[in-house]
C-alpha cells in the first residue's frame, strides 16, 4: 500500500498498460460467461492433454525427502498422499513456504527462505460485486433511454480520482489512520454491458475495486456493520456520478482484504500475490537468490503471480514456470 506521491507507485498503472489484446496495445477484455470461463477453458485444455483435476482438495503439506533436498509429492487435507518428484505451486509465496512447508527446517534455514519471508502482501483493495436493475445513468453522459447501453458503459471507469491529492488523502486514511478511506478511489466496470450471458435482460452486474482500505480497522477485524457502512459510503459516492445508483441496487457482496485472504487464499488480500513495488519486481520477484520460479528444494517450483512478471490474467508466470520445469527436466535436475 503506497501513496501516489511515493516513488515507483506509477508502475502499477504502467503494468495495466503492458501487453495487447487482438493486436490492440494496452487493451483488456471481458471473458464471455465471466472469469470462471477462463478457468473452465484452461481445465478443458488440460484434460485433453491427460491432466486429472481434483476440486475441493486442499493441499495441507508439500512432502519433501528426509534431508529436505527434493520434493516427494503433496498431502491433501483428507490425508491422501499424491506422489511426484515435481510440484508446481500456484499459491502465494507465504502459503507455499510458511504453511505447506512449515515443518521443513532445512528449507527455512536457506537464504531464499529468509528473503521471501519479508515479501510484502499489503493490499488496499476491497472488492464489491453489485447487481442492479438498470444500466447506470452517468450524469456526465446521460443515457438516451433507461435500458440503452452506450460506449460510456463498456470501458473501465474511475471515480474519486480527479487529482492526485484525492488519492493521497484516501491513502492517508487507511495507512496512517487505519480507517477505510472517507472518499475511496473507485474503479468500476460493467461486464454485462458487453456480455449478455451473465445477467437477466435489462439487469446488470457491476464490479467495483475500491481503495484504500486497511486489513484491520484501528487494529480490529471488520464487522458486518463495518462492511455495510463502507459499502453504503461507496454507493453514496457513486450517486454523485450516477443518477439513482443506490436505488437501482438489487444486491451486493463485499470482500475486504481479510475476506479476499480467507476466501481465495490471497495472503493479505493482495490479488497480485504480493505488492508490485520496485523491490519486488523482475529479478527480485520473489527472491534475488535464484530463478523466479525455482526454490531450494529440487523439483519444487512456483508458478503464481508472486513470480515474474506479476499479477494479471495473462498466464505469463505459469508459462514461464512451465518452460523452466521442462528445461530442468531435460537437464535431469529432478
Amino acid at each position: 500500500m503506497i501513496s501516489p506521491h511515493q516513488s515507483g507507485s506509477g508502475y502499477v498503472l504502467l503494468h495495466h498498460e503492458i501487453g495487447e489484446l487482438d493486436g490492440v496495445a494496452g487493451c483488456w477484455g471481458f471473458a464471455e460467461g465471466g472469469m470462471g470461463s477462463v478457468s473452465r477453458a484452461i481445465a478443458c485444455s488440460a484434460k485433453e492433454h491427460g491432466a486429472e483435476i481434483f476440486v475441493n482438495s486442499e493441499v495441507e503439506d508439500i512432502v519433501v525427502s528426509d534431508d529436505g533436498s527434493g520434493v516427494r509429492g503433496v498431502k491433501l487435507n483428507d490425508g491422501t498422499f499424491i506422489q511426484s518428484n515435481c510440484v508446481l505451486s500456484n499459491a502465494t509465496i507465504h502459503k507455499t513456504t510458511k504453511e505447506m512447508l512449515r515443518d521443513c527446517r532445512s528449507f527455512h534455514e536457506t537464504e531464499y527462505a529468509k528473503q521471501v519471508s519479508s515479501f510484502d502482501y499489503t493490499s488496499p483493495v476491497t472488492k464489491i460485486n453489485v447487481a442492479v436493475d438498470r444500466i447506470p445513468d452517468f450524469k456526465a453522459i446521460p443515457n438516451k433511454s433507461r435500458d440503452m447501453i452506450g460506449e460510456q458503459h463498456k470501458g473501465t471507469i474511475h471515480l474519486n480520482c480527479e487529482n492526485v491529492e484525492m488519492l493521497h488523502e484516501a491513502y492517508v486514511d487507511a495507512a496512517q489512520h487505519q480507517i477505510a478511506s472517507r472518499v475511496p478511489m473507485i474503479e468500476l466496470c460493467i461486464p454485462s454491458s458487453v456480455d449478455k450471458t451473465i445477467s437477466p435482460p435489462n439487469q446488470h452486474v457491476i464490479s467495483l475495486f475500491t481503495q484504500y482500505t486497511p486489513y484491520y480497522l484501528k487494529g480490529e477485524r471488520w464487522t458486518q456493520d463495518d462492511r455495510k457502512a463502507y459499502a453504503d459510503k461507496v454507493f453514496g459516492n457513486i450517486d454523485e456520478y450516477v443518477s439513482g445508483f443506490t436505488d437501482s441496487i438489487i444486491g451486493y457482496d463485499i470482500l475486504t482484504p481479510e475476506d479476499l485472504e480467507t476466501t481465495f487464499g490471497l495472503t493479505g488480500g493482495n490479488i497480485f500475490h504480493g505488492a508490485m513495488s520496485f523491490d519486488q519486481l523482475l529479478f527480485s520477484r520473489p527472491s534475488s537468490s535464484r530463478c523466479s520460479y525455482e526454490t531450494p528444494i529440487s523439483g519444487l517450483y512456483l508458478c503464481g503471480s508472486g513470480t515474474h512478471p506479476g499479477g494479471g490474467v495473462m498466464g505469463a508466470s505459469g508459462r514461464l514456470s512451465a518452460l523452466t520445469v521442462l528445461k530442468h527436466r531435460k537437464e535431469k535436475r529432478f
